[in-house]
């Protein structure tokens, strides 16, 4: 089950995997919660779903995304049956997919399991999404150590959790190539002998901070002669207004559609920082040895923080400002946390995933966990 980009991207290489395998008979299923940027990522895995919900409307709210998955996949699992239902992360679409097959007394394996910042409101909803998907989980894969220690402590059930990596590092390294073309021509004509600031603010609760970001941004650029900064523009009509108002025409600054993933993870490789408050940016980035600043008051990944691949700043103007240039002027601080240890993943999640559905159904021994070494 998926429904947006971030989903597919993470998931598209366990589908791979256990289509690969013949003990499984798999069927893809798409709620529609995102199109464009969805299909966009389904194109380029060369996925394509058995069944596509198809959702999506202008400015839906929560409620539409929860009533719409819910009833659309009661059909779904009258017909199908299936023996299991995997579902990943924190979406609306994994919540609502996880309480319809609750719903139908069928099994759940929950995919990036035991993720938490214990504030219900950041990041909204999918804080509370993914505690109310371990509730009805019967497999918890946990992307790290420390994600197990919040499921423990929970209560969950030792034997129905495997930490496996994250899904997002075997999807990531599968794309990064040497010497890589853009398509975007705004790509194409980016100054890489400048210092590369790659820049994507999205989340609901940032809404109301983001003058404060975009301003700290126009002053970094201002302050560095040397720097370039890009910035995806989410279609979010807000964000979009704020961000063509304030960083709009400026020097070095350039705005930009969501590139396809392709075209990300190879800028993301050439960018001397990431300005970020996406989740699974904090896991991507630490892989390509590239620092994040996590534009957020908390995060439900300590793990980056701890290993110094991840600085939390949160989205005061000042902080941002000074966070950055201290980076950017500091050369020994930027290097420690480039070669900081990413804690994340090795591209074997996927694999990890399907031994442990196959020890499941008792058809081998249990995988041994993912341990950063």
């Amino acid at each position: 089950m998926f429904g947006t980009r971030p989903e597919a991207i993470k998931i598209a290489k366990v589908v791979k995997t256990l289509k690969s395998d013949p003990n499984f008979e798999l069927k893809v299923v798409s709620t529609g919660q995102h199109r464009q940027m969805l299909d966009q990522v389904l194109s380029l895995f060369e996925i394509e779903p058995d069944i596509d919900l198809n959702i999506m409307k202008t400015s839906q709210s929560l409620t539409d995304i929860t009533q719409n998955v819910l009833v659309g996949l009661d059909r779904v699992f009258q017909v199908e049956k299936p023996d299991i239902v995997l579902v990943h992360g924190d979406t609306s679409t994994a919540f609502s997919a996880a309480l319809s097959a609750f719903y139908h007394k069928l099994k759940i394996g929950h995919i990036e399991a035991g993720l938490r910042t214990y504030n219900k409101s950041e990041p909204f909803p999918e804080e509370i999404n993914r505690r109310q998907i371990s509730q009805v989980a019967d497999l918890h894969f946990a992307p790290t150590q420390s994600c197990k220690a919040n499921l423990l402590l929970e209560g969950v059930d030792p034997a129905s959790i495997f930490v496996t990596g994250n899904t997002v590092i075997d999807a990531l390294l599968d794309m990064v190539e040497e010497g890589y073309t853009f398509n975007d021509p705004v790509l194409q004509n980016l100054d890489f002998s400048k210092r590369i600031l790659l820049a994507e603010v999205h989340r609901r609760e940032n809404i109301e901070n983001l003058e404060n970001i975009f301003a700290s941004f126009a002053e970094i650029v201002e302050k560095f002669s040397d720097v370039e900064l890009v910035y995806s523009v989410h279609p979010n009509p807000v964000i979009r207004e704020k961000a063509e108002r304030i960083l709009k025409d400026r020097p070095r600054i350039h705005l930009i559609a969501p590139p396809a993933y392709k075209e990300w993870v190879n800028l993301m490789k050439q960018s001397f920082l990431l300005l970020t408050d996406s989740g699974g940016l904090q896991e991507e980035a630490p892989a390509l040895n590239i620092p994040v600043l996590v534009l957020r008051d908390v995060t439900e990944r300590p793990e980056g923080v701890r290993a110094g691949t991840l600085r939390l700043i949160g989205a005061d103007k000042q902080k941002i400002l000074e966070t950055a240039a201290d980076l950017l002027s500091d050369r020994a601080k930027y290097e420690a946390m480039c070669n900081a240890k990413n804690p994340y993943g090795d591209g074997k999640a996927s694999t990890r995933i399907k031994e442990a559905l196959l020890n499941y159904f008792l058809l081998n021994k249990k995988p041994q966990d993912y341990i950063v070494n």
